[in-house]
């Protein structure tokens, strides 16, 4: 059985200098209070033009990105590829609202794709469909399209000719592609145009997966309905399973507009689903392909378990493990050494543009149970076990 305690493994590519700074930051994160004053402290300087860039860049923006171009990750990629960790190139900008951006956006998630198409340690892309078409465009088409203006259905048409030919570059390169999950409210949509994409390019294996988060109730059977729709209609299915990232805003939104959260009733139900789905996955490997994004040790250990249990190769290239970049490296490298597939998301872009994605790193950091104190106590105890080497 595997063992995620292993700090040796874990930060053998970290210099005590390394380990001290992320010792800090994750003490600053692990405080609300701090990271408030982090969001406002930044955006202040940001507008008032202080000269806070370097500091960033030193210390949280070094800890969990790449760098601020795909030229600069690639070196972050190369030192992951030594330990057999591979890298998932995400450019982290937000909050863009011009076509000029999105198409912007569109060229750089393209290059992405190319830089992996000959490059075996990057063997996935990324975008969120945010990134390239209004919130209110897919907010407003989620329950219906016919319901969109005239206009609304222009942009709408637009955001589809993005995806697809995003996803056309991913099937030209055989490079198979993430959509990342987002809100509900937008999520319709999202899984709509998602399910256009996989029947168009998904005939021979997966290339576009979409991302399930299971900290909604309805996502194991959605799971399921896929794999139906795809083994009646011919297709195979990819899919990112995580827990998710909007548990305090879609319980928040719910409560405000009076429906029934989405959400699971506790950590437990979203703890079982996660698992559930694996094991759905594991058991339809046939027609499945999967990226387990977890954090979570104890899902980690369950899938390696459902890899032995259905004799399935470590190295079997339809099942991946996933964690961010800067976070989580007991599991990363530990499974890496153990041969199974291990990427790391490298997230990358301007600095003063991936503040934003910095920011709700931190916040989410704050509301995970045990993750922020659990990444402290590996630190501390490979500190102590260098000292009592030297």
């Amino acid at each position: 059985m595997i063992s995620f305690d292993n700090t040796e493994i874990a930060f053998k590519g970290k210099s005590n200098r390394d380990l001290k700074r992320a010792y800090w930051l994750f003490k600053a994160v692990g405080s609300r209070s701090m990271v408030r004053f982090g969001k406002w402290s930044t955006s202040f300087a940001f507008k008032l033009r202080l000269p806070i860039k370097g500091i960033i860049k030193k210390t949280i923006f070094r800890q969990f990105c790449g760098g601020e171009s795909i030229s600069e990750s690639i070196s972050a990629s190369d030192k992951l590829a030594k330990r057999n960790v591979k890298t998932i190139l995400d450019y982290s900008i937000e909050g863009k609202t011009s076509d000029e951006d999105f198409d912007a956006t569109v060229a750089e998630i393209i290059a992405t794709i190319t830089a992996a198409k000959n490059n075996p340690d990057i063997p996935y892309a990324v975008f969120k469909t945010t990134g390239i078409c209004l919130f209110s465009i897919l907010e407003n088409a989620n329950e219906s399209i016919d319901k969109l203006s005239n206009d609304e259905k222009l942009k709408y048409e637009q955001m589809v000719q993005r995806v697809d030919s995003i996803c056309k570059a991913a099937f030209e390169s055989s490079v198979p592609l993430f959509i990342d999950a987002e809100e509900t409210w937008i999520q319709e949509t999202i899984d709509r145009v998602v399910t256009e994409m996989t029947l168009k390019y998904n005939r021979e294996k997966a290339i576009v997966f979409n991302t399930i988060q299971m900290y909604r109730h309805d996502r194991l059977a959605y799971f399921q309905s896929v794999i139906d729709h795809a083994k009646q209609e011919k297709y195979f299915v990819g899919m990112k399973i995580v827990r998710g990232a909007y548990m305090e805003k879609e319980r928040e939104r719910a409560e405000e507009h009076g429906y029934a959260s989405p959400i699971q009733k506790d950590k437990a139900s979203s703890d079982k689903d996660f698992n559930a789905a694996l094991d759905l996955a594991m058991n339809n490997l046939d027609t499945v392909s999967i990226c387990a994004g977890s954090h979570n040790e104890k899902s980690a250990l369950i899938l390696t378990e459902l890899m032995e249990k259905n004799s399935i190769d470590k190295n079997d290239p339809r099942i991946y493990f996933a964690q961010l970049l800067g976070m989580s490296d007991h599991i990363s490298f530990n499974l890496a050494n153990a041969s199974y597939n291990v990427a790391k998301y490298v997230p990358y872009g301007l600095v003063k543009e991936v503040m934003p994605y910095l920011i709700r790193r931190a916040e989410e950091n704050t509301s995970v149970a045990g993750q922020t104190s659990r990444e402290l106590s590996l630190i501390v105890k490979e500190r102590k076990r260098r000292k009592s080497k030297a």
